[in-house]
């Protein structure tokens, strides 16, 4: 009677099995590498790149504020571009550079420039943004690059509107410099999550002429202040949001005028959720994906 070698057997066949073992073993490790950023290569830092300068702000000092604040909480390296120049037209080096943010992954702006108002060099400033790089905006950024009467509500889509349709939202001024009290309308968003109400010191309350389809509010402000009756009213407006800039993430706080704001860790844990989220480094949950945490 002839017998036939079962699979388990044959020679060929355990030399194949063999090879399939380590080639499964293989994958196994590649993937505990993916997963785990302990093995795998260190993640490089995410490059910022912060714009400050112009009227109205201790903006020598908040700079450097920021730099630290936002690179003591992720792994994020930020780069400055700064002018001394306290106008409304500061010489910031970016503009007319459609290509300053090259090498960026992610731009600051926290300049000044109400009277920044040429619209080719709006679109330069836009440039980058509108090739996909996120954009972060801080304060006084909401009151710059303005084309016409800020007051008046734009068209979106028409040229006056440029940097109301990246930012989301249009503001015209402020109010008075009061306590202002935050409260996170949005509290499932990721960048909102483990962040908690406060209200600040003395800040200023920007109003809000128009809150544009694309955008998504994150956290309200509210003011007592005085009428011209001297009545007492309370002003209530968006102070943090998110945009959806043509495929683009872009995040907003009117918050940061003073220097003691832009220290607060509530205020830099804002702005750097905000970062991260923008940058697609935040996770549904708020968690800060691997890698980008801050460095120990």
């Amino acid at each position: 009677m002839n017998f036939r070698l079962s699979h388990w057997a044959d020679p060929v066949y355990q030399s194949s099995m063999h090879k399939s073992l380590l080639s499964f073993g293989a994958s196994l490790i590649g993937c505990a590498l993916v997963l785990n950023p302990a093995l795998s290569a260190e993640v490089k830092p995410l490059r910022a790149l912060l714009i400050t300068g112009g009227c109205c702000h201790d903006y020598a000092s908040q700079k450097g504020i920021l730099k630290q604040g936002i690179e003591a909480r992720a792994n994020v390296v930020v780069t400055q571009i700064h002018t001394d120049d306290k106008s409304t037209k500061p010489p910031l080096a970016i503009l007319g550079n459609a290509d300053y943010a090259k090498d960026y992954d992610v731009v600051i702006h926290d300049e000044c420039a109400a009277d920044v108002n040429d619209p080719a060099t709006i679109k330069s400033v836009l440039a980058p943004h509108r090739a996909g790089i996120p954009g972060v905006n801080l304060h006084c950024g909401m009151h710059s690059y303005r084309i016409g009467n800020p007051g008046e509500k734009a068209a979106p889509g028409a040229e006056r509107s440029m940097w109301f349709d990246y930012l989301g939202l249009q503001s015209s001024a402020h109010g008075p410099q009061l306590p202002i009290a935050i409260s996170y309308t949005e509290k499932k968003h990721a960048i909102a999550r483990g962040l908690g109400d406060w209200t600040t010191i003395n800040e200023e309350l920007y109003n809000n002429i128009q809150i544009l389809p694309t955008t998504k509010a994150l956290a309200h402000g509210k003011q007592s202040v005085k009428n011209k009756e001297g009545v007492m009213e309370e002003k209530d407006s968006v102070v943090a949001w998110v945009n959806d800039y043509q495929g683009t993430r872009v995040f907003s706080t009117t918050i940061g005028h003073n220097n003691d704001t832009v220290a607060d860790a509530r205020y830099l844990d804002l702005v750097t959720h905000g970062l991260l989220w923008a940058c697609g480094k935040l996770d549904d949950n708020g968690v800060v994906k691997p890698g980008y945490e801050a460095k120990k």
